[in-house]
């Protein structure tokens, strides 16, 4: 299996230069040749999570062997509440059920990524003898995970992007309360969207790349998109068989990665009837499947933080899929977002998927029917899934979140708030981050003091 660039004039890697590359040369992102079977999974595979992922990436990895794959992945989950169901599906009547994804050690779903990838970074690092700075941006729960997977890994620096005073004060903490000596959080002054455009210049700036030895760690990164193929699969495969029918998969998305892995999975074999995409009141990711227009407008902060984006760098990939695999036509679209105009996608036929948005005060009405309804306490961000609950339809609602890191907001809704020991530990350390402008040169002026000197 090779990789290509959704741009097109990038050579194709294996999958572990991939993997290392991040971005493309070509300021493209990564996506396999071609879209295996997956079917063998769904009837015969495994149903312990850590055995079905390495099953499935045994269809993308030709440079681990199985036996280094199941250690990989074993490891990797070793530290989520039950590994061997690391994504339990949660009965709520008959037909509407949440997948659960915070069950990891940051209680986000990017654990399921972002735990692989710094185990896979680790084993970059012994094979090469070459040290890397993994840099990325965060909404809010990108960061804590990448920082868990990497704190005190030997050879590796991380340095996190975040918008300063918009994210929760619990993912913060996460980031700036670790005590670890190769962690660099910055908070920037200003969106999510500044800090994601900072690390993709600095991704584009091939010579700084280079000398500074820099890796991904956002979803750009080919592994966690495969990585997050996995729970589609794992949650399907938990449905009982009169529910395996016409599925529904209810998705809260800003960066379109967790809704993108879910569709790549449906072109192997997963069957699923629509993916509907749910947004906050920051609806780019709406208008653009009600509209078939992609047009950026300015972030306004909401309750569900981590969505609150107007730049979806993963839907590169969903676009160059839909433009047949045409790397030049997807370049220049790219271009064209990159500069902030509003493009019209060609011929956009999004069958596949619906759409629903959600204000801040249906936040906090969804929560509260959630709770009434189901006797469920949702997380601000799943509470964007709660508009389309409809019955006799299988329908599954994916939880991003644990609510006990959005507890004023939880409190607002219900009058209670769940909590978790580890969460209310963070409430007695003192943060440590470094303030800097949303400033591309200022960004690559604080990497070389750390990197280079």
């Amino acid at each position: 299996m090779r990789f290509l660039s959704t741009r097109g004039s990038a050579p194709p890697l294996n999958f572990t230069d991939a993997f290392a590359a991040g971005l493309a040369p070509d300021g493209g992102l990564y996506v396999p040749e071609r879209l295996p079977s997956i079917q063998g999974l769904l009837d015969k595979g495994p149903t312990r999570y850590p055995e079905l992922a390495a099953e499935f990436f045994q269809l993308f990895d030709d440079d681990h062997s199985a036996e280094q794959l199941n250690e990989l992945f074993e490891k990797s989950y070793s530290s989520f509440e039950d590994p061997g169901n690391a994504a339990p599906l949660i009965e709520l009547t008959d037909d509407t059920y949440v997948l659960e994804l915070f069950h990891g050690p940051t209680f986000a779903f990017k654990d399921f990524g972002l735990q692989l990838v710094g185990n896979m970074f680790e084993e970059q690092i012994a094979r090469t003898g070459k040290a890397i700075n993994v840099l990325g941006a965060t909404s809010g729960d990108t960061g804590s995970a990448a920082i868990h997977g990497l704190a005190d890994k030997e050879g590796a620096r991380v340095f996190v992007l975040y918008p300063e005073g918009r994210i929760s004060d619990i993912q913060e903490r996460q980031m700036t309360c670790t005590g670890s000596g190769n962690i660099f959080p910055i908070a920037i002054e200003g969106s999510f969207d500044d800090a994601q455009r900072i690390v993709k210049d600095l991704f584009e700036d091939l010579n700084f790349k280079d000398r500074a030895r820099l890796s991904a760690v956002n979803s750009i990164n080919l592994a966690r998109i495969l990585a997050q193929c996995i729970y589609y699969i794992h949650a399907y495969k938990q449905l009982p068989d009169r529910n395996k029918e016409h599925v529904r998969y209810v998705v809260p998305t800003g960066n379109f990665g967790n809704v993108l892995a879910g569709w790549l999975a449906s072109q192997m074999g997963l069957p699923a009837e629509q993916f509907t995409v749910a947004t906050n009141q920051n609806d780019l990711l709406f208008r653009l499947f009600t509209e078939g227009i992609y047009e950026p407008r300015t972030v306004n902060p909401s309750l569900a933080p981590s969505m609150d984006i107007q730049v979806a760098s993963n839907f590169e990939r969903f676009l160059y899929y839909h433009l047949g695999g045409e790397g030049q036509s997807t370049s220049g679209i790219m271009k064209e977002i990159k500069k902030g105009n509003k493009v019209i996608i060609p011929e956009f036929n999004a069958g596949e998927f619906s759409t629903t948005r959600t204000d801040d005060e249906g936040i906090i009405e969804n929560i509260r029917k959630a709770k009434d309804r189901f006797n469920y306490v949702p997380d601000p961000h799943t509470a964007c899934c709660f508009n389309e609950v409809v019955n006799n339809q299988t329908t599954i609602m994916l939880a991003t979140a644990h609510p006990a890191k959005f507890p004023e907001t939880i409190t607002e809704a219900i009058n209670d708030s769940p909590t978790h020991p580890s969460l209310e530990k963070l409430r007695e350390c003192t943060p440590k981050k470094e303030k800097l402008p949303a400033n591309t040169d200022a960004i690559r002026e604080y990497l070389e003091e750390n990197i280079l000197q």
